[in-house]
């Protein structure tokens, strides 16, 4: 007899295990009519990472289609705009030395690759500051949008800084309330097995068993289900991405009515990088390091060093140390059971890719929810098949930021030019691209964790050069190309001129809110 897959149990809260709760929440009530149940149990004695603060662009969508309204979310967690990340330092180490990924793409992408046109002539700008107006609402603080703009619209593409944990309690409360999924707060002490290798149950500390068809691995590093239980093996990547530690702090505002940058900041160091993103109330700020270049209380220094710039008082702040192992299990989904989050793997917080694949992971499962345990096969191999592309993918795109580096001032640099710690797929790419610019005809699958935009971002704001085509450009594409050119100039001007700051903007939406969609 064919078994229906009806009940599905979330192990681990946190923000994974409620952001995957409510989109397959909110998209099996749009699909399916009745008869399903989603079951999340969380332990009251493990505290979550708590650090992820950085979204991609998709979370207007997800939050949308859980039925948030944007102006809720951003009251109660603290959140800021983020218009991409401003990498500094990154190329020669200078004070002077930085460059943008924003989140608009550039001018006209779907009808012109501007890229060859400013390989041919750039007249000193940078790639971003040429293609798109964003970099330039970017350094004047400003937001991606108005007053007037309808919740989850934009003027500029936008993605938030938010509070993890006040996050993670707000779609607890949306999902239990308004979503229907159920809530256990207690502790899994067993996981049962059926006859065919499927895990049956859980035994909790509540003395209860919880019955399950298909279970979801939330529950962080320690991967109770799929690490421990199934001992799917873990791929470590710290040969190419050599980062294994972070120091996070929270940082108060000199006072109210600061400035709140719009945009993460990623200010290399000499064995890493810190993030400063702004949120509504105070400051995220964190420094990721490698422990095989500097030590704990060398990372430290550096940090305290970056905070003084503006917090006189920065020994006085509390410091918490996160110690990880970059990379991500063999496969992610074992029998009827399926890795979200930490579970899964984690890099380094560089591009803010954690939570995007915590989004995807869960709608990946809605959208190819299995009917029954015979089809669930075929829906985990193709999940496997998927992720396993997109780690790979990510490795890539994170390593293009470090192998591409021209500095000379510590061996943590030095040895990410290595050819030997960079993959076979990115110097292929690499190589291709000193000929051509990415185009995303370079890439397998039509929906790609970065586009090719991205690649162009970060190749030509670290001072890649691509060679010109030795067979010129059409008179007729460089007229079209100036129009392009000539139409980011003129959205500068307008842009600059109209938006308000960030703080303005989530001052004003505290006031009266953002107009209803």
């Amino acid at each position: 007899m064919t078994k229906h897959i009806k009940n599905i149990v979330i192990v681990g809260g946190g923000t994974a295990g409620w952001v995957t709760a409510g989109i397959l929440a909110s998209t099996l009530k749009k699909e399916v009519d009745s008869g399903f149940s989603i079951t999340l149990i969380e332990s009251p004695d493990i505290p979550i990472v708590g650090v992820g603060e950085g979204t991609w662009p998709t979370m207007r969508n997800t939050l949308k289609n859980m039925g948030i309204r944007e102006t809720d979310f951003i009251k109660e967690c603290n959140v800021s705009f983020k218009q991409g990340a401003k990498f500094s330092q990154w190329v020669r180490g200078s004070k002077d030395d930085f460059y943008y990924h924003p989140l608009v793409l550039p001018q006209g992408y779907d009808s012109i690759n501007l890229a060859k046109h400013w390989v041919n002539h750039n007249g000193g700008q940078s790639f971003s500051n040429a293609v798109c107006f964003q970099e330039a609402i970017c350094e004047l603080g400003l937001a991606p949008k108005q007053m007037i703009t309808a919740e989850y619209a934009a003027v500029a593409n936008y993605a938030y800084h938010l509070d993890a944990g006040v996050f993670s309690e707000f779609l607890k409360k949306h999902c239990t309330k308004t979503l229907g999924v159920n809530y256990v707060s207690a502790n899994v002490v067993k996981v049962n097995s059926a006859s065919n290798g499927d895990i049956s149950s859980l035994n909790t500390s509540l003395n209860t068993e919880l019955l399950g068809d298909l279970f979801i691995d939330c529950t962080g590093f320690k991967s109770l289900l799929l690490g421990e239980h199934f001992n799917v093996p873990f791929v470590s990547c710290s040969d190419t991405l050599f980062a294994d530690r972070a120091l996070a702090v929270q940082v108060p505002y000199e006072n109210e009515n600061s400035p709140i940058v719009s945009h993460t900041l990623s200010t290399a160091q000499s064995a890493g990088w810190i993030w400063d993103i702004g949120l509504s109330t105070r400051r995220g700020v964190g420094h990721v390091y490698s422990s095989r270049y500097i030590s704990d209380d060398q990372a430290h220094q550096e940090l305290l060093n970056y905070l003084k710039r503006s917090s006189v008082e920065a020994e006085n702040l509390s410091f918490r140390k996160i110690a990880f192992n970059p990379g991500h299990r063999e496969k992610f989904w074992e029998k009827n059971c399926v890795a979200i989050g930490l579970s899964a793997g984690f890099l380094e917080p560089l591009e803010a890719s954690a939570l995007l694949l915590v989004e995807i992971s869960a709608q990946m499962i809605a959208d190819k929810f299995p009917t029954n345990r015979t089809t669930m096969d075929i829906a985990a191999k193709r999940f496997n098949n998927t992720f396993s592309y997109r780690w790979e993918r990510i490795i890539d795109f994170l390593k293009l930021h470090y192998c591409l580096n021209k500095r000379t001032d510590s061996q943590f640099w030095v040895d990410h030019r290595n050819p030997n710690t960079i993959s076979d797929h990115l110097k292929e790419q690499l190589l291709l691209w000193q000929y051509q610019v990415p185009s995303d005809t370079d890439f397998e699958q039509l929906l790609e964790i970065f586009p090719a935009a991205s690649y162009q971002y970060i190749l030509y704001g670290m001072g890649f050069i691509t060679e010109p085509n030795p067979l010129g450009i059409s008179a007729q594409s460089q007229q079209v190309a100036a129009d392009h050119f000539q139409q980011v100039v003129t959205q500068k001007k307008e842009h600059t001129s109209t938006l308000k700051t960030n703080r303005e903007l989530l001052n004003k939406i505290y006031q009266y809110g953002l107009q209803r969609v």
